[in-house]
């Protein structure tokens, strides 16, 4: 049975094994923007996220579910959110992580920018003036902030935080993306999506926000997500030298 649709922002939040953290973030974001969608989308997790999610859904309808067989990189997920929120009835699509790092109070924030029509796509930025990061080490301060200076001379975007998951689209912006397109399947997805969108004319805005490590569990960085980040964002200005930059989705 098709589910109806619900005009208004949607919120996509991938999870993979998030059980101790779905159903107080999933509280939080609806609190923080009380008409929005809440759009789980769990890659099969084993340690039950998948059903808390089924039972978050069944006691409130602002609350839906997509379940994936198993996990496929933080990329593929979100693709997989964005195609059913814009089918939704979505008007704005907001993306985060379930695991605390992004606080849902500063949902509004980020919505605003889309609300006035001043940019469309806004990035919650830990590099804008008034952001930060708390908890994180050296070495991933240093990965962090190099990656987005290497995507940003690479590629030739605005943005200071080219690396972060915090973002607002407006609906339209996000289904001009030709998403079958899109390389990245794992973190270096934000900077391709971002890339993407102001190739097509998207106005960017970012608005500080403090990042916080995960509260519970571990962290899902690893080396191979650090190369394929290199390789990618090189990848794509190669091809956009060879005549072969972003399309719009037909």
């Amino acid at each position: 049975m098709t589910e109806p649709s619900r005009q208004g922002p949607w919120i996509v939040l991938p999870t993979y094994n998030e059980a101790d953290n779905l159903e107080p973030i999933a509280a939080a974001i609806l609190s923080a923007l009380p008409d929005a969608t809440l759009l789980i989308v769990d890659d099969g997790s084993p340690d039950g996220t998948g059903q808390i999610a089924d039972r978050l859904a069944a006691a409130d309808a602002s609350v839906r579910v997509l379940h994936r067989a198993a996990k496929a990189g933080l990329g593929r997920a979100y693709l997989a959110g964005f195609r059913v929120a814009l089918d939704g009835g979505a008007t704005a699509v907001l993306q985060m992580d379930a695991d605390w790092s992004h606080d849902p109070a500063s949902l509004p924030g980020l919505m605003a920018p889309l609300a006035d029509g001043s940019a469309d796509l806004v990035i919650g930025s830990r590099y804008a003036p008034g952001g930060g990061v708390v908890d994180w080490g050296l070495a991933r301060r240093v990965i962090s902030r190099g990656g987005s200076l290497f995507a940003k001379l690479v590629l030739g975007l605005p943005a200071r935080d080219l690396t972060g998951g915090f973002k607002a689209w407006q609906a339209g912006t996000l289904a001009a993306i030709d998403f079958d397109g899109v390389h990245a399947g794992g973190y270096v997805f934000q900077i391709e999506m971002t890339y993407r969108a102001t190739r097509l004319g998207a106005r960017v805005r970012e608005v500080p926000i403090t990042f916080r490590d995960r509260r519970v569990g571990q962290s899902k960085m690893s080396r191979r997500i650090v190369v394929e980040a290199l390789v990618v964002v090189c990848q794509l200005r190669f091809d956009e030298l060879r005549g072969r930059g972003p399309r719009r989705s037909r």
